[in-house]
């Protein structure tokens, strides 16, 4: 079986694995509701190991530090497409930003990580056998399971210094037909510029995200005719041999548990502190510098700097821009301690072009920056462009 079909029946499986592992009512706390944005947007920040709470200050601060999107002189326009497990997994973001007025800004930002082409066996699986039925190719559906971000920024000056900024945000995240979910939430954020320095303050999710699921029974039918015989499976069948005529208590029977029921799941807040610097480095050089720590009360201990059950996740990033058109990065987007070989650091690099209005970005780091250990490596390519045109430019005051 190639590896994209085997990745997305295996991805597939464990969607509904998580689903039916959740609550049946009642609330619960979600360490990873909104993971799929954890990864991060932006190839340049992302070639810095996602040191960039304190640098951001274009189109992709809607993303990493909504007060610093006053930096825009321009309205701008960022895109970046990300592919995983052999293309099984994609991850796309677009984002769009313009100043308003002289201390105002706004943007907005999609965000979508899908999966696709996932198979759906329950029409084509023979339940007292237990494999699949002889045409069962046949009766093979495909869904996808796909999560979706929308947030909406706003950056306002308070000062030649300060600047703040808010994100409000809705997230949908559906399995097919078998379950959906909503979520909405709200991003505080404040940065302080002086001279080469930078400072940066995010709390994510300050308000915390409700996530609620709701589930489609109808979509787990199963299939109890035998298409050979037209007889009923016998593991459909009652005991004194008459079918079993509600579908929930037929899929307990053939799949030996229940449907999976919604419910709330809570997102708490992270708090992203950032700080950078950006140095003049000879003629028309610069150096950049980001170091950024993620606080969060979420009660990881394995691997992951923690007091009790507050967590600690830092992350370093470098650049050296030459004559304001190449730039060169590095980082380090994951520390994890007490591996067996202590400290284990992962690294991510990446490089840049920037050519009058248009910026094209690379990097190379692994899967999420922050949570997978073992899911490889991806590349990230994204663009931005600058619409310096006259009529565009921010207002004067």
């Amino acid at each position: 079986m190639p590896l994209r079909r085997l990745g997305r029946s295996v991805l597939g499986l464990l969607l509904l694995a998580a689903l039916g592992a959740g609550p049946a009512h009642g609330q619960r706390l979600a360490k990873y509701g909104a993971e799929f944005l954890a990864g991060g947007v932006d190839a340049r920040a992302l070639g810095m190991g996602g040191a960039y709470v304190g640098l951001a200050d274009e189109v992709s601060a809607g993303y990493w530090n909504p007060a610093g999107l006053h930096g825009l002189s321009y309205p701008e326009i960022g895109y970046m497409h990300v592919e995983r497990f052999a293309g099984a997994v994609s991850f796309d973001y677009g984002g769009v930003a313009m100043p308003v007025t002289d201390r105002s800004t706004v943007g907005v930002s999609v965000f979508r990580s899908g999966v696709n082409d996932i198979v759906n066996t329950l029409a084509a699986w023979n339940p007292d056998r237990g494999q699949p039925l002889p045409d069962y190719e046949s009766r093979i559906t495909r869904f996808s399971a796909a999560d979706w971000a929308l947030f909406v920024s706003y950056s306002r000056a308070v000062s030649d210094r300060l600047s703040v900024g808010v994100n409000f945000k809705g997230i949908h995240r559906s399995i097919g037909d078998f379950a959906n979910a909503w979520g909405y939430s709200m991003d505080v954020a404040a940065r302080y510029r002086a001279g080469p320095y930078r400072l940066g303050v995010v709390v994510r999710d300050v308000t915390t995200m409700l996530q609620s699921w709701s589930v489609n029974p109808s979509a787990f039918e199963v299939n109890c005719i035998n298409p050979i015989d037209e007889q009923p499976f016998d593991a459909c069948l009652n005991e004194d041999g008459t079918l079993i005529e509600n579908n929930a208590t037929r899929y307990q029977a053939v799949f030996d548990q229940r449907i999976p029921q919604g419910g709330t799941a809570l997102v708490l807040p992270v708090a992203r502190l950032g700080s950078g610097a950006v140095w003049p480095v000879g003629d028309g050089h610069t150096l950049t510098v980001g170091l950024d720590v993620d606080v969060a009360v979420d009660g990881r201990r394995a691997f992951v700097p923690n007091v009790g059950d507050v967590s600690f996740r830092p992350r370093l990033g470098l650049a050296f821009r030459y004559a304001g058109v190449v730039e060169l990065r590095g980082g380090v987007q994951r520390l994890q301690v007490g591996t067996p070989i202590g400290v284990d650091l992962t690294p991510s690099v990446g490089a840049g072009l920037d050519l009058e209005q248009v910026s094209v970005d690379f990097s190379f780091g692994d899967f999420a920056g922050i949570v997978a250990d073992d899911l490889g490596y991806s590349y990230r390519i994204s663009a931005q462009l600058r619409l310096e045109q006259p009529g565009l430019e921010r207002p004067a005051e």
